[in-house]
């Protein structure tokens, strides 16, 4: 079989860790990579005996290329993408996808247009954890959802903000479009929900970009509402280790998520499940993987770009909301509707 040709855009050190596991893959070959870093090139040619550019345009126009891997600052991600798949090539971002609801949209529809894979890299979609809070919901084990409430802690402040995540030309928020990215794709995609309106109040803690935010939600799930609330803190922590929950109130039960065990309350019984949590290698193998047989074979897609567009469009309305004062209807800010 024909080697599925890869280069990377960002060669930092989550940038090289994916390419490694890309790497590992059946016919895949690393072929070049892109920063604007000379310590990272170098590091890159090391690893993977293969040219580097500063220019990741000079790349795309010099080396054949299946898929690129783009791991850089939020806010560089559209241009990257766009220039990627106006050559025809395959496109995996991390997250965020982008940070304005218009690139979102305009990478979807030119993807559609060249029928090319556009990934974004939310590995939950991957995690034993959140793939059996998706099939419990999915049979109805509560019932119908109607209210949700999830929230995120860490002490992000200490470290993100002194680097290119705290300056918005590049970060395009703070720890909203951060980690707390990660946080409401999973609500989003354990419901199955599109993201309907939102209040919020944010809090930068006197920073160039947001720490904590406060969001008051209303989604829509196959034309059921749910009501929900999202709280993420980047101030502190009350745990040793970062803090995550996840609670679902359905019309026959409660489902929880504590960041490590699932319970189900149904019919007066409760019930737990604890997942295994797959390390951080696993996922990303399980997410590259595919998107490796996404491009190669046609499988299922399993981090489609349409689920990102609704994290952006969350994010973004969540912005104005706390810029206006005024709850904002996300479908007021998006040119047509979520897609598939």
């Amino acid at each position: 079989m024909t080697p599925l040709r890869v280069a990377g855009i960002g060669l930092g050190d989550l940038g090289r860790t994916e390419l490694h596991v890309l790497a590992g893959l059946r016919d895949v070959e690393i072929v070049a990579g892109a920063d604007v870093s000379e310590q990272a090139r170098e590091q890159f040619a090391q690893d993977f005996d293969a040219p580097t550019y500063t220019d990741y345009e000079e790349l795309l126009d010099t080396e054949d290329v299946d898929l690129v891997n783009v791991v850089t600052p939020h806010t560089l991600h559209y241009e990257q993408a766009r220039a990627a798949l106006d050559r025809g090539v395959h496109v995996h971002l991390e997250k965020p996808m982008v940070t304005e609801i218009e690139h979102a949209e305009d990478l979807i529809a030119r993807a559609d247009r060249a029928n090319l894979v556009l990934a974004v890299g939310y590995q939950r979609h991957f995690d034993d954890r959140f793939r059996e809070i998706r099939r419990l919901l999915d049979a109805g084990r509560i019932g119908t959802p109607h209210m949700a409430t999830c929230h995120l802690e860490q002490i992000w402040i200490e470290w993100a903000v002194r680097q290119w995540r705290g300056k918005p030309d590049l970060s395009g928020g703070g720890q909203l479009y951060d980690s707390g990215s990660h946080l409401l794709d999973a609500l989003l995609w354990t419901t199955r929900a599109d993201p309907e309106s939102v209040a919020a109040s944010i809090d930068y803690r006197g920073e160039a970009v947001d720490v904590n935010s406060a969001l008051a939600i209303t989604l829509d799930r196959d034309g059921d509402r749910i009501t929900g609330t999202v709280g993420v803190t980047g101030a502190g922590q009350s745990t040793p280790a970062p803090g995550e929950r996840l609670d679902v109130w359905g019309t026959e039960g409660h489902l929880s998520f504590d960041g490590d065990e699932i319970t189900i309350t149904e019919a007066g019984t409760t019930y737990r499940a604890t997942p295994h949590e797959p390390d951080f290698e696993t996922l990303t193998r399980r997410k590259l993987g595919n998107v490796v047989d996404a491009i190669r074979d046609g499988a299922d897609l399993q981090i489609p770009a349409e689920d990102a567009l609704r994290v952006t469009a969350l994010t973004e309305a969540a912005y104005r909301a706390d810029e206006t004062g005024e709850r904002v209807a996300v479908s007021d800010l998006l040119s047509d509707g979520f897609g598939e």
